[in-house]
């Protein structure tokens, strides 16, 4: 019952603040997180009324399978942009892109990091800088996937932006296994390779193979039904089944095997929309089923950001020093490769300001950061700042590039006027 309860609280407060906000024209993301840090921890939660909020962390990580299942099938839904025929128009340039802007944020974090040890000894240490350097490069494929569809972006900078963020991940995963393999053996003194380069590498190559072998199963069972209705219902349960599957972890000898459930569904995706031919009408159905669940995943990530962060004056200087390189690193990175990959010049000007968006993925990497020990406590705390800025005020950033790209076009007054006319016709039906 209290599993329950706190979903329809959760998901009852997010849609009423877009209600709040509406007037603010902010995207529908920036309410679910606000709303769900008003009734986190730190906030209503706290003041111990039961059915109001979450009132511990507990309470919110109770809940931790909805946002697994809600990443699945956002993986899943960016997975079906990565369509031949577009990628024949623009992989090159998302392939260029996506890496350059990754590694570029990676090193503008490192440089600037290493300067605060240098100049500043004893705020961080070496293992510490270059863990978050890697954590720099993930980018939160949710938060960009909701606004483009809240506001139907459409154009030529959209179709970039969603390869790159999930190319994005791909590239993240790497860099942080190589630097984190080389902050442990600073902190241990022991030099492992096989933590370094074969588990990152087996970790990617066995999460794109699970991912097509469930496509190609997907795709096989669909032609068994003529329903659409069927064929949604068997596309949503293989999509649970491939998170389930993705969270498979064992070891074969010295090899730790684990799978990227964003990885895994991104290519379930893919290969189900190159390969089904009733992919695109599926995937219309299935966007409509999923809303509520994406709502209530990030009512959920706002919940789960931790206030606290702000007490301690050491994370709010780093995270700021991390957050503006970062975010230079992202810009310039993206602005360069896009100028060499000869994209439009609205594409240069604004996409990298779409990459700013920073959760799940930078969240599983302090998580897995925390192995360090004590250092990994403050690896940690400054990923917590860096994310509850970015997830605060990257949607924003975001709606705006796509806008000033023209990707994003506003409504029209015939259409405002169109709109308000069936209201009233409605209104009049109903006396």
């Amino acid at each position: 019952m209290s599993t329950l309860l706190s979903v329809s609280i959760a998901l009852l407060a997010g849609l009423l603040m877009t209600r709040a906000f509406k007037p603010l024209k902010l995207p529908s993301v920036t309410a679910y997180l606000i709303a769900g840090v008003l009734i986190g921890p730190y906030c209503i939660g706290s003041l111990g009324i039961k059915g109001l909020g979450f009132d511990s962390a507990d309470a919110v990580h109770a809940l931790a399978l909805v946002s697994e299942v809600a990443l699945g099938f956002i993986a899943f839904s960016i997975g079906n942009e990565f369509r031949v025929e577009d990628l024949k128009q623009t992989g090159k340039q998302a392939f260029v892109i996506g890496i350059f802007q990754a590694l570029t944020a990676t090193l503008f974090v490192d440089l600037a990091l290493w300067c605060m040890h240098i100049f500043m000894p004893g705020t961080l240490s070496v293992a510490q800088l270059i863990t978050l350097g890697a954590i720099a490069t993930a980018t939160a494929p949710a938060a960009t996937l909701m606004v483009v569809r809240q506001y139907k972006a459409k154009g030529p900078l959209t179709d970039l932006l969603l390869p790159i963020v999930a190319l994005d991940d791909a590239v993240g995963l790497i860099v942080f296994a190589v630097s984190f393999g080389i902050a442990k053996t600073l902190v241990t003194g022991t030099v492992d390779m096989i933590s370094i380069i074969v588990n990152p590498l087996v970790e990617i190559v066995c999460s794109l193979l699970l991912g097509a072998i469930m496509g190609w199963i997907l795709t096989q069972l669909e032609k068994m039904f003529n329903s659409n209705t069927n064929r949604l219902n068997m596309t949503i349960a293989f999509v649970f089944l491939t998170v389930s599957l993705s969270m498979l972890d064992f070891h074969v000898g010295p090899v730790h095997i684990s799978f990227s459930s964003l990885l895994v569904c991104m290519m379930l995706g893919t290969v189900f929309c190159n390969i089904c031919p009733l992919s695109h009408d599926l995937m219309d159905r299935a966007d409509k089923w999923t809303s509520p669940l994406f709502a209530l995943f990030f009512v959920i990530s706002g919940a789960e950001l931790e206030l606290g962060v702000f007490t301690n004056s050491a994370i709010v200087l780093i995270g700021i020093v991390y957050i503006l390189f970062r975010s230079l690193g992202k810009y310039i990175g993206t602005f360069a490769s896009a100028k060499v990959a000869k994209c439009a010049p609205n594409i240069c000007k604004y996409l990298g300001i779409t990459l700013l968006p920073q959760a799940g993925v930078a969240l599983g990497m302090c998580a897995t950061a925390m192995q360090l020990g004590a250092e990994g406590n403050l690896i940690r705390n400054i990923t917590l700042f860096a994310v509850l800025i970015y997830e605060l005020f990257g949607p924003v950033l975001t709606r705006q590039a796509l806008t000033l790209a023209g990707d994003i076009t506003p409504i029209s007054h015939e259409v405002k006027m169109r709109r308000h006319t069936k209201l009233e016709e409605a209104k009049n039906r109903q006396k």
